[in-house]
């Protein structure tokens, strides 16, 4: 018999123990509760797959979680806000990772939190690893997170969440440097869709970094039992952090504004050098022209078409005045040497 897809990761902990399980959501559906829930120690219950709504829906039901809260798992948060109820804490985030290599868009994730004294309760729509950080922290007993309650494990969930913005951002970072030092060598189109491809990253990550402000000034403002008042500090932190994302983003869209106007403007500048060549060509042959036109008139009384030399005669006057008009340009500075000569 197949066995189901592990889907959820439970652990928990306490200073001196720690417990990893990995089951399916149909097998947490019915265990969890049978000695799971203990004030001894933090349960940590991350889905990374919400397909079996069942099994999802009737875990909540058992941990006593509104059927409301429940509907909203499979929601897309519109505003931001941290719900409070007599036995928990609910409210969505939106995490970014950093994109595989040309990506149009971020890969983004909904996240729905949980937090009870004694439990976190984690749900992500798809297989994303945002939490690596936390559970090697929980695994190792690095830092305090095996000896504080869950209130300080959504803190350190959050801290990820926010450290993967970093990571995006680290990475346009990298991506704009790269695209300064190729504008300033070719004139390929391609660069300006590479520009417009990292803002519309900036953008989308404007959008899903102002949602978790707002989620750490209500967490840190929160008169919730389920968050101990010696922890709101970290909560603080956290907001600052948020605000130095949303900085850095703001930073980084002002320099691909300005990489835009700077290709706009070169192209601008090409432009003005071709037609101002154009122009001054067409400013020589116009009097030459002008002498092909008159002597190109079907007249019997010309004089000059009996003269022996005249047709040698006329082609060096053209010649002299086209030498004549050119030497004028680029004395004046109108036609410079690279206009006419490609440089090596």
């Amino acid at each position: 018999m197949q066995q189901p897809p592990t889907t959820c990761q439970l652990y928990k902990y306490n200073p001196s123990f720690y417990l990893v399980k990995k089951e399916s959501a149909a097998y947490f559906a019915t265990e969890f509760l049978d000695g799971e829930l203990d004030g001894d120690y933090v349960s940590w219950l991350n889905y990374h797959d919400i397909h079996d709504k069942e099994s999802i829906e009737n875990l909540c039901l058992r941990l006593g979680i509104d059927r409301l809260s429940i509907e909203n798992i499979y929601k897309e948060i519109r505003r931001p806000k941290v719900e409070e109820y007599s036995k928990y804490i609910f409210f969505s985030v939106i995490s970014a990772l950093p994109s595989k290599k040309n990506e149009e868009l971020l890969f983004q994730e909904q996240i729905t939190f949980f937090l009870s004294s004694d439990y976190l309760l984690s749900l992500q729509k798809r297989s994303g690893d945002h939490f690596n950080d936390v559970r090697d922290r929980i695994e190792k007993g690095r830092g305090k997170i095996r000896s504080k309650k869950a209130d300080f494990l959504l803190f350190r969930n959050l801290e990820a969440i926010i450290d993967n913005y970093f990571e995006v951002i680290d990475e346009i970072t990298q991506t704009v440097g790269i695209l300064e030092k190729e504008l300033h060598v070719s004139e390929d189109k391609s660069i300006l869709n590479k520009i417009e491809r990292e803002k519309r990253k900036l953008i989308e990550l404007r959008k899903i970094a102002n949602p978790m402000r707002d989620i750490t000034i209500q967490l840190q403002s929160s008169d919730s039992v389920f968050i101990d008042k010696t922890n709101v500090r970290y909560f603080i932190g956290l907001h600052h952090s948020c605000m130095h994302v949303i900085e850095e983003i703001e930073s980084l869209k002002q320099v691909l504004d300005g990489m835009s106007n700077f290709y706009y403007a070169s192209q601008g500048q090409r432009m003005n050098e071709i037609m101002k060549v154009l122009t001054i060509v067409s400013s020589i042959f116009i009097p030459l022209t002008f002498i092909a036109g008159v002597y190109g008139m079907n007249f019997e009384n010309m004089p000059e078409l009996k003269y022996k030399n005249g047709y040698y005669t006329i082609i060096g006057i053209m010649i002299a005045i086209g030498i004549s008009l050119f030497s004028f340009f680029v004395y004046r500075g109108w036609l410079k040497r690279r206009d006419y000569i490609k440089e090596n």
